[in-house]
């Protein structure tokens, strides 16, 4: 689109930062003396709830290794644009190029979404739900922030917040008792996103002249200023050019801002 083909992988970078904060859950089973006897990792996958259970339907073995319960899945359900998030069109973010001193890549400001997740716990009996749900909820007040590594080459980190928006709860056992019975929890979430542009490279401005004429036929100027970095060889801003070193030496990480000199002609 508008002539520029980049592909950032953030869908997929949000769709793994919310699958990873649910892939550690354990329960466990205990005998009638109050003794753990077995502990179990709730496995998760990406997928719509509809698909699981119309698995489950046509899986008579309860003990079928292929899909067992309990069990947890989660998709993305929506994306809604949020003009309330949006930064200046014009912000940019830069880094310098440890390679290239004459250039440093930049990234304008990202377009602010908010990405609609639906978490589904599915399981066979009551209090395996009520288990996972206790290692979820506390956490949740209502949101928890993760720090996500959007762009690889400025290295770049992005604070996104997930909320958790509603909890529900439904039982599909109906039927005969040869039905096997699933009991679903339905967990809404929403995470402010962002959608980030291409990465470019620019070149760094070391050294601007303008020169100032009293009016457009004039051949000779009034006045011409200069800007240029200042910077000793100790790395220090300064305002006496004598002492700065020359400009080409300068990289864009060193500390020449603000340093103008004008001068009169």
């Amino acid at each position: 689109m508008f002539g520029q083909h980049f592909y950032n992988e953030t869908t997929r970078r949000y769709v793994a930062v919310f699958g990873t904060l649910f892939n550690d859950i354990q329960i466990g089973r205990k005998n009638n003396a109050g003794v753990e006897i077995k502990r179990m990792t709730i496995p998760i996958n990406y997928a719509p709830v509809q698909k699981l259970l119309a698995r489950l339907d046509q899986d008579p073995n309860l003990d079928a290794p292929a899909m067992t319960l309990p069990r947890m899945s989660f998709e993305i359900t929506g994306m809604t644009y949020n003009p309330t998030r949006k930064l200046p069109s014009l912000t940019r973010q830069s880094k310098s190029i440890s390679a290239n001193d004459s250039a440093m890549t930049t990234l304008h400001t990202p377009a602010p979404y908010d990405l609609e997740f639906t978490l589904n716990i599915m399981t066979k009996y009551t209090e395996d739900g009520t288990k996972i749900l206790e290692q979820i909820l506390p956490y949740f007040k209502p949101d928890v922030t993760v720090s996500v590594k959007m762009i690889d080459t400025m290295d770049f980190y992005v604070d996104i917040p997930v909320i958790l928006n509603s909890v529900s709860t439904e039982d599909t056992y109906e039927s005969d008792f040869q039905t096997r019975r699933v009991l679903t929890w339905t967990l809404n979430f929403t995470m402010k996103a962002y959608y980030f542009g291409p990465v470019a490279t620019k070149r760094t401005i070391k050294f601007a002249e303008a020169s100032i004429y009293t009016s457009t036929t004039s051949t000779n100027f009034e006045e011409k200023i200069q800007v240029r970095p200042g910077s000793t060889s100790a790395n220090v801003a300064t305002t006496v050019l004598a002492d700065s070193v020359p400009y080409a030496d300068i990289n864009v990480d060193d500390n020449w801002a603000n340093i103008v000199t004008i001068t009169d002609t």
